[in-house]
């Protein structure tokens, strides 16, 4: 963990699998006043508008990645991301430690006693490292395959292969301190209750 001034907040990790509703239980806990820091809308900010990491990732993946407006051409992004996983590790290897200093920055902004990291790859990007508390967001899985076929428009096929691509819900709950149940059954509101007395 990185160290901060015993005035700090509280830094918990919110990850889960694709279609586990993470998202959604973040959405909760800012209604009730928990600053939350969004890791892939950061990602996304800083592919869009960081000099230095645009002018990276041009010598990674091509000239092509931006038009000549200054535009990310998502097409070129995904096609190269798709080349396997040493490409992907290229431009995570740019992305992630940005987007890391953001949320430390970030949260040494905020007055709240806990604030929130949302993160479908914090164990995966080893951000797990800048948390003191690790939540997963599990749901069956049928129930998020469900979830993504209706979200993305997806086929079933497709929905799987982006769910195969993920670290395993069986490790990422042996990796959490916290596994909250988000299954569509379990009422949302005491499942947050029991998270925050704990």
């Amino acid at each position: 963990m990185f160290p901060r001034n015993d005035s700090a907040p509280a830094r918990w990790g919110i990850t889960g699998g694709i279609g586990s509703g993470k998202s959604y239980v973040c959405r909760r806990l800012a209604e009730r006043g928990f600053p939350v820091f969004y890791c892939d809308d950061e990602a996304k900010r800083l592919i869009r508008t960081d000099p230095e990491l645009r002018l990276r990732l041009t010598e990674i993946v091509g000239a092509a990645l931006y038009d000549d407006a200054g535009r990310l051409n998502k097409a070129v992004m995904a096609a190269y991301l798709c080349g396997g996983a040493e490409q992907a590790a290229r431009v995570d290897a740019e992305v992630h430690p940005r987007v890391a200093r953001g949320f430390l920055r970030w949260a040494g902004e905020q007055r709240a006693p806990v604030v929130v990291m949302e993160c479908a790859l914090l164990f995966e990007a080893r951000f797990d490292r800048l948390v003191d508390r690790r939540i997963l967001v599990a749901a069956p899985r049928d129930v998020r395959l469900r979830r993504v076929m209706a979200r993305d428009g997806v086929t079933a096929a497709q929905a799987e292969a982006w769910m195969a691509l993920q670290m395993s819900e069986d490790e990422k709950r042996r990796r959490a301190d916290f596994v909250f149940v988000n299954d569509g059954v379990a009422d949302i509101e005491s499942e947050i209750g029991r998270m925050l007395r704990v």
